[in-house]
């Protein structure tokens, strides 16, 4: 059984999260400390534990310094034609 309560297209979400934080040579605590949560937020959206709404994207994004609009392109363009949620 797979580790996520989530699977698919979500996965592309998290992917592109967790490159966005290696690119920018930050740790998971320091994305943490930046948003006001705890390192374990971050693991669980990381781990595919727990989805992200789309204020949390934008706040992840700004913390990591990394262009949400562009990252939301990247997604969007891994996305599959029939995409369900």
């Amino acid at each position: 059984m797979p580790k996520s309560v989530f699977s698919g297209a979500h996965r592309h979400v998290v992917d592109a999260l967790v490159e966005g934080r290696r690119r920018s040579g930050l740790t998971q605590a320091q994305v943490a400390e930046r948003i006001g949560r705890d390192q374990s937020f971050i693991s669980l959206i990381e781990n595919a534990q727990r989805r992200v709404d789309v204020l949390e994207f934008f706040a992840l994004c700004r913390a990591m310094d990394v262009d949400a609009i562009a990252l939301l392109k990247q997604i969007e363009a891994k996305l599959p034609g029939d995409l369900r949620i």
